[in-house]
């Protein structure tokens, strides 16, 4: 046993990752020698390289303002049977609205305020 420690010492050097990094970078400007196999691949995959973090926010989070990053963050910090009950909860209340806004319009045919007004001639 002891011989077999001393056979593998250089594989607990530690450096193991590092000796395996390669820091080259290949010219991929050619769509002859490098075909961009799933349109879209090569921008997805810049957005997500370490070197793009450092540049603007994406777009759909360039849109959003305080409010709706906050509630982003409280919805992510839901587990998955409280965020299922936050969504029922915006299903009711979008029924209970169409309820509403049903009831608001048929109130609205029978006071003919949804009529066209006649044009004079």
């Amino acid at each position: 046993m002891a011989g077999q420690s001393a056979g593998n010492s250089h594989f607990d050097t530690g450096d193991d990752d590092n000796c395996l990094l390669s820091l080259e970078k290949l010219d991929r400007a050619s769509p002859d020698l490098w075909p961009e196999q799933i349109p879209g691949v090569s921008e997805f995959a810049a957005s997500r390289s370490p070197l793009s973090a450092s540049s603007s926010p994406p777009k759909w989070l360039a849109d959003l303002g305080n409010d709706d990053i906050d509630l982003l963050q409280e919805f992510g910090s839901l587990t998955s049977s409280q965020l299922m009950e936050k969504v029922k909860g915006l299903q009711n209340l979008a029924y209970q609205l169409g309820l509403e806004e049903a009831r608001e319009m048929t109130r609205g045919k029978f006071l003919n305020i949804l009529q066209k007004p006649k044009q004079r001639n």
